[in-house]
C-alpha cells in the first residue's frame, strides 16, 4: 500500500491494525476520530504532552501537528509512552 492513495489522501496505519485515510494538512485529532480511535488530550495547546504520538518514529503533539503534506512514505502512528505520566 503507498502512502498516497487516491484523490490526494495519506494513508495512515494505526494502533492494533486500523487503516484510515486524511487529508494532507488535517489535525491529527480529527483523524484519529475519522478512524475511530481517541487520542488522549490535556491542554489542547501543545505544552501538556498528553497528546503525544509517534509518527514514523518522530514524537508529534497531535493537538498541534496536522498530517504531512507529502510523506515520504507510509505513514504509521504509534501511542508513544511518557515514563513520567
Amino acid at each position: 500500500m503507498t502512502a498516497m492513495a487516491s484523490q490526494g489522501t495519506v494513508t495512515i496505519h494505526w494502533p492494533e491494525g486500523r487503516i484510515s485515510r486524511a487529508q494532507p494538512g488535517q489535525d491529527w485529532l480529527e483523524a484519529a476520530a475519522a478512524a475511530g480511535l481517541a487520542i488522549p488530550t490535556g491542554c489542547l495547546g501543545g505544552s501538556c504532552g498528553a497528546c503525544e504520538i509517534e509518527v514514523n518514529g518522530e514524537i508529534q503533539r497531535a493537538c498541534i501537528a496536522q498530517v504531512p503534506t507529502s510523506p515520504a512514505g507510509p505513514l504509521t502512528v504509534a501511542w508513544a509512552s511518557d515514563p513520567y505520566w
